[in-house]
């Protein structure tokens, strides 16, 4: 049987969840059936003289405990050197059955001998997606360890870590290290590094699901090949929440070759409790529209003083700000409430995570800082404030409740308006029949290539061959040919042809023996400073300018605010859009400043550039469209929102589950065109653009669009629904496929959104460098050198390697192509056109979208829903 094949077994025994300590020894208690589905390479615990060595026996026996099945078949796969995949619910102790062949190897070799430091290797890396889940497993693996004696060594080392400790650690490494994935590459990239790493038995990746598919994961990846050359014997152990995919995550786990499909062995646990979800109930009228479900702020707070610890989610920082803030002003009970996301101070961050483990907050408002394995025993809710836009997400939030498998997590949804009922009751469908839609790692980004190539070459000198075989033995780069990575290493070297008379790019060559090595030292400072692919969004200067003659004069008046770049990557000169109560021209982007003039167009032509940090995933997408097309789900939902969509089935119709739905209507002295595709705010953002280019082209006069994550709206002064009667407009033409052809290459040349994702690449990969010793260039300086960079490219060579990259990343992330590309196709001939005389109930949503600001407040609000009624009542008249 393949390593992919599998069976059930299902013994009982004794819960060990492996959340905060006390969690970790209270959980021990009771029993609980659960399902496990093992490989079939080892089945040691077939055998019933299979069982933990001392002092690990007599440590569960004295207390009369037993370890779970899936924690002995782990321990029992890993004996025989097999590399492992472990898939598991919350609470099942995925991190205690991880460590297990670490802390019973390590038992077995006793105590280092005196005076043997300097040699000490690092015996196991346990690499976490976050700071802070290695600094809680820290705590929470060192008491069993001490109640055991057992000879290990325990340490973290992250950005927080102090300079002394990291630096005493390359030469006296613990027995355990508890780490990131940018610390790993760092680590590597040590010309100690041969020898710090030549014992490494184990690397343990937790939370495995959360890192594959980014450009963290594959420097990871790229960071594990390198390991597995510097320790041969080492296995890795995977530990997941459950996936869409999980043969994706056992190649991850071992070395790839073109001839072979290696996958690690897995074992996957089912069972427990079924968690408990609710959709909140308010006596307030779900909003039409907007993000920040102030209506329900009451509410919340209610179920905040009902229960012991709740943990608060949103998508966003700033709606983690908005919900912090209000609930404070309710906070009459002086209830303690923390606030946690990624852009406090890392000693702030500490000191909420200490205070939950100490059980002294009683709740706490967070992003995706919280979402992974960090666990307390007392958190007895999860509030979802907003749409999940994943139903893979959701399970892993609300899996911080109750986290023992005997007990069902709690959590209950919060949509900030009508559209996200529909996904959020779909999210919880889904939840009950276990679906996934964690999104697929795809193919390895190569200015992370670049990244990691560099990183080798400050290691030690490397072999072109050498280095090409160990890269392509990661699975994000099983399909890397050599041509490419040749690109690599020539852009590395020099920069590229249009780059390579600048010295300063040259930051490898190549020796006479045929190694490559690092021109100077100073490279390998640089590149350990710079490690690293996260790149933080920016805001924008908003500045106001003004025009003489059509000329744009002068540098510009005084600043209006800051809009997100990624806005602003979307348009092209002369595009129009709302911004602290003016209408404003967007003139172009000048280092970090959006240079815009006064507008005295009627209405703007991209109102709204609101949103949620993440994409509605495919399979929600298509759940919501299921929902609305089939009258019978309805029953789950609130009476307004059912009563919403019959009004629409009365007055037009509703989307199908497989088609298009597309309504025209006149309003306001202009035409309206509204669909309703269903497939996330960025594929439709792009589609607006798209469609907006074809309209003018075939004489609609469209004056701007709209976006969300379940709706289009473009508007025009020509009567579309008259167009499109007439013949003069085909929508089997215009939403062709071929729009993803020259249409989109125009878009891009005029926009500015290129230039920006140049930038990031440009930084991953090494080109330009934020950080030197001592200083930091700031994010105009990074601007400049980044826009000087790619127009010369763009003039002189097209084909350069960051551009290739920089056209795949577009593609991808901001421009959803891929999305948009499969819509087409499946709503090809399916396209269903209602001319209506007047707006429906379904476009009431994004109709209040127009116009509106980022920035919201009650009065605002206020104006929103009178806004609504009147809409719904032009639509019900």
């Amino acid at each position: 049987m393949s390593n992919g094949a599998h069976r059930n077994t299902n013994p009982v025994f004794a819960a060990i969840a492996f959340g905060s300590a006390s969690a970790f020894l209270e959980s021990l208690h009771g029993c609980t059936t659960l399902s496990v589905v093992k490989t079939e390479s080892a089945p040691a615990t077939d055998n019933p003289g299979f069982s933990l060595p001392e002092p690990f026996l007599g440590w569960f026996a004295s207390r009369g405990w037993q370890p779970r099945a899936h924690q002995l078949e782990l321990l029992a796969e890993t004996i025989t050197g097999r590399s492992m995949l472990l898939i598991a619910p919350t609470g099942a102790g995925k991190t205690l059955a991880g460590f297990l062949p670490s802390l019973t190897d390590l038992a077995a070799r006793g105590k280092p001998k005196s005076g043997t430091a300097g040699a000490r290797t690092l015996h196991t890396l346990y690499i976490s997606p976050l700071k802070a889940l290695a600094v809680d497993i820290e705590r929470n693996l060192a008491r069993p360890v001490e109640e055991m004696a057992l000879p290990v060594r325990i340490e973290t080392r992250t950005g927080d870590t102090p300079q002394s400790k990291r630096a005493r650690q390359r030469t006296d490494p613990p027995d355990i290290l508890l780490t990131t994935p940018e610390q790993v590459s760092l680590l590597i990239a040590n010309q100690h590094a041969e020898r710090l790493f030549s014992g490494l038995r184990y690397v343990i990746f937790d939370e495995l699901h959360s890192l594959i598919a980014s450009k963290r994961g594959h420097l990871l990846a790229l960071a594990l090949a390198r390991l597995r050359k510097l320790a041969p014997g080492l296995q890795t152990i995977g530990l997941s929440a459950t996936v869409a995919d999980p043969e994706e995550l056992q190649r991850w786990l071992v070395p790839q070759s073109p001839a072979t499909d290696a996958l690690a062995g897995r074992i996957t646990v089912a069972g427990g409790a079924s968690p408990h979800i609710t959709i909140l109930e308010s006596e307030e009228r779900i909003p039409w529209s907007g993000h920040s479900a102030r209506y329900a702020i009451p509410e919340v707070y209610q179920t905040i003083k009902d229960h012991r610890t709740t943990l608060i989610f949103v998508n966003t920082r700033s709606q983690a700000e908005l919900l912090f803030q209000e609930l404070w002003r309710i906070n009459d009970d002086s209830l303690p409430i923390a606030l946690h996301h990624g852009s406090l101070d890392a000693a702030q961050r500490r000191r909420v995570e200490a205070a939950m483990g100490r059980n002294e907050l009683r709740a706490v408002v967070a992003t995706s800082t919280l979402d992974l394995g960090i666990d307390w025993g007392d958190v007895d809710l999860v509030v979802h404030v907003g749409a999940p836009k994943g139903a893979s997400r959701l399970a892993q939030r609300i899996g911080r409740s109750n986290h023992r498998m005997d007990e069902p997590s709690r959590a209950i949804l919060t949509p900030a308006n009508r559209f996200e009922v529909l996904e959020c009751q779909a999210a919880i469908d889904a939840n009950y029949v276990g679906a996934q839609d964690t999104p697929p790692g795809g193919d390895g980004g190569l200015d992370v290539l670049a990244q990691h190539v560099l990183g080798m070459a400050a290691a030690s000198p490397f072999d072109a061959d050498d280095l090409y075989s160990e890269v392509s033995s990661a699975s994000p780069y099983a399909q890397l040919d050599r041509e490419t990575f040749d690109k690599i290493i020539e852009f590395v070297a020099t920069g590229g042809y249009a780059l390579k008379s600048y010295e300063r790019y040259a930051r490898i060559r190549k020796q006479p023996d045929g190694r490559w090595r690092i021109s100077n030292p100073q490279v390998a400072q640089q590149y350990r400073l710079n490690i690293g692919t996260i790149i933080e969004a920016p805001m924008l200067n908003v500045r106001l300018t003004s025009r003489k003659n059509g000329t744009l004069t002068g540098r510009g008046g005084p600043p209006l605010g800051k809009v997100e770049e990624y806005f602003l990557e979307t348009l092209a000169p002369g595009d129009t859009f709302l911004f602290s109560g003016k209408i404003l021209r967007f003139e172009g982007i000048r280092e970090n400043e959006c240079m815009v003039s006064k507008a005295w167009d009627q209405d703007p032509k991209v109102p709204a550039y609101a949103g949620g940090k993440f994409p509605l995933s495919t399979y929600l997408a298509d759940s919501v469209r299921a929902m609305i097309a089939d009258p019978e789900k309805w029953s789950a939902l609130p009476d307004q929102v059912s009563d919403w969509l019959r009004m629409q089935q009365q007055v037009s119709q509703l989307p199908a589950r497989d088609s298009l739905l597309i309504e025209t209507f006149p309003r306001a002295e202009r035409f309206f065109m509204v669909l309703y595709p269903f497939e996330g705010r960025v594929a439709h953002q792009t589609l607006g653009m798209l469609l907006t280019r074809r309209l003018e082209r075939l004489g609609a006069q469209p004056l701007g669009f709209v976006a969300t994550d379940y709706s289009l709206a473009v508007w025009a002064l020509e009567d579309m629904g008259s167009m499109i009667a007439s013949g003069r407009l085909d929508l089997g033409e215009l939403f062709d496929e071929d729009m993803l052809g020259d249409d989109l290459d125009a878009w891009l040349n005029e926009s500015w959104m290129l230039k920006r994702t140049f930038r990031a690449c440009a930084v991953i990969s090494g080109l330009i460098e934020r950080r030197h010793p001592g200083k930091e260039k700031s994010g105009r300086q990074v601007t400049v050198s980044a826009d000087l960079i790619y127009d010369v490219l763009r003039s002189h060579e097209p084909d350069h390697i960051l551009l290739r990259a920089t056209r795949a990343d577009a593609a991808q992330g901001l421009l959803d192509i891929h999305r948009l590309g499969a819509m087409l196709k499946r709503i090809k001939g399916h396209i269903r056109h209602r001319a209506l005389e007047h707006i429906s109930p379904l476009a009431v949503p994004i109709m209040l979208e127009m116009g509106r600001e980022p920035v919201t407040g009650e009065a605002h609000e206020s104006i929103l829903a009178e806004a609504a009624e009147d809409l719904l009542a032009e639509a019900q008249s």
